[in-house]
């Protein structure tokens, strides 16, 4: 299906700001260069800007016609903790820090929705365009949510998009639901008795402790979830000692558990809590457990699935829309805002017929591909003009 002619030609400026930002990477609640490029894109298209949201966050408010309908927009800002590895000319100019996950691509496809939909004025109602900080596990979407974005930009109903590199540019996933895992953070802290190696009887070994722990807890995703749920444990980090002949007197686990079901999530903190209780007391040891909840499980309302779905009819061809996808065990802070409002959370594709923009994201050869943002922009325009009609 082609694209609208106006926004086929953004094209090229879409790109050209999505480059821009793609050099320079801002990790999260650290995104002032890029939230200033978006001010000042904003405000000189005439829409009224407000900064320092959630630290470095920006929201844009385009207002037209009498309705008091309203509708919001949201895209991430920050970057990655990597090295990018792509050798493009477009490359981070920063050490150590890259726009891995496209974060670059859905801030320039919403400026570009706003450029557009400012120029046009095809819908009555207020549009608030959602610039947030700190996705990439800072929890930009929940401060903005702590600070009551939506009663201060009144918005009926909030809609997102990630891109997604196992689809073709021309495809949007848009699947009502469960579509993105809760992710909670786990640490242990093992405390045993400290000896050397040649007598391990007078010590209690925090290695031996924390590899029992680790060999326990892999069996509960096996034996205590129900085989038609989901739930990933996944123990990342060992560490203990510093010489080959001395047991440690402690040890440090961490890991991490996906779900997707508020009471599978809650039965697995209880279960792995009882179990380290349960080691620690089998080897006379202390077992210490800091539990860190994470993002929620992303849930795409019903409704607004489908009004994203019938919006995005006017952009992709009958057989790019998808609609039914199992979920994944990824984790979004997009889900605090759709704890607030309806709304949906989107899938747009971005690989090319050659390959191009189908490196997995978090790599770091990862970039994002401009042919997809039209696209983008193009849902985000026929979704205002379909829920704010004139």
């Amino acid at each position: 299906m082609p694209l609208n002619n106006r926004i086929a030609g953004l094209g090229p400026e879409i790109a050209e700001w999505r480059q821009t930002i793609h050099a320079n990477p801002e990790m999260g609640f650290e995104e002032h260069a890029t939230s200033a490029l978006v001010a000042e894109k904003l405000a000189a298209w005439g829409i009224e800007v407000h900064r320092n949201i959630a630290g470095t966050g920006v929201v844009g408010v385009l207002r037209n016609g009498s309705s008091s309908r309203s509708i919001a927009l949201r895209a991430d800002m920050d970057c990655l903790p990597m090295t990018e590895e792509t050798g493009l000319p477009h490359a981070s100019k920063t050490p150590g820090k890259m726009h891995a996950c496209g974060h670059d691509g859905h801030t320039a496809m919403l400026l570009g929705a706003a450029k557009y939909l400012a120029e046009t004025r095809n819908f009555d109602g207020t549009v608030n365009f959602l610039f947030q900080p700190a996705e990439e596990g800072g929890g930009g979407g929940r401060v903005m949510m702590e600070e009551g974005v939506f009663d201060r930009f009144p918005t009926d109903s909030v809609y997102g998009i990630h891109n997604d590199p196992s689809l073709a540019v021309g495809e949007i996933s848009i699947v009502a639901g469960p579509i993105l895992a809760a992710a909670d953070t786990m640490t242990f802290n093992i405390r045993g008795l400290g000896g050397h190696a040649a007598r391990p009887h007078q010590a209690i070994d925090p290695v031996v402790v924390g590899s029992n722990l680790v060999v326990a807890l892999q069996h509960l995703v096996s034996r205590r979830v129900d085989p038609l749920d989901s739930a990933v444990l996944s123990l990342c980090m060992f560490h203990a000692g510093s010489a080959s002949n001395v047991i440690p007197e402690t040890a440090e686990i961490k890991g991490t558990l996906r779900t997707l079901k508020a009471e599978t999530r809650a039965a697995m903190e209880r279960h792995i809590k009882r179990i380290a209780a349960s080691i620690a007391d089998a080897f006379e040891a202390e077992i210490e457990v800091v539990w860190k909840a994470g993002y929620p499980v992303t849930v795409n309302h019903a409704a607004e699935t489908e009004l994203a779905a019938q919006a995005a009819a006017k952009v992709f061809a009958e057989g790019g829309i998808i609609r039914k996808r199992p979920p994944i065990m990824g984790a979004e802070d997009f889900s605090y805002m759709l704890e607030k409002r309806p709304g949906a959370f989107v899938k747009l594709g971005q690989k090319g017929p050659d390959g191009k923009g189908g490196v997995p994201v978090h790599h770091p050869k990862y970039d994002f591909n401009d042919e997809a943002a039209p696209y983008g922009v193009a849902f985000f325009a026929a979704l205002v003009e379909q829920e704010l009609p004139r």
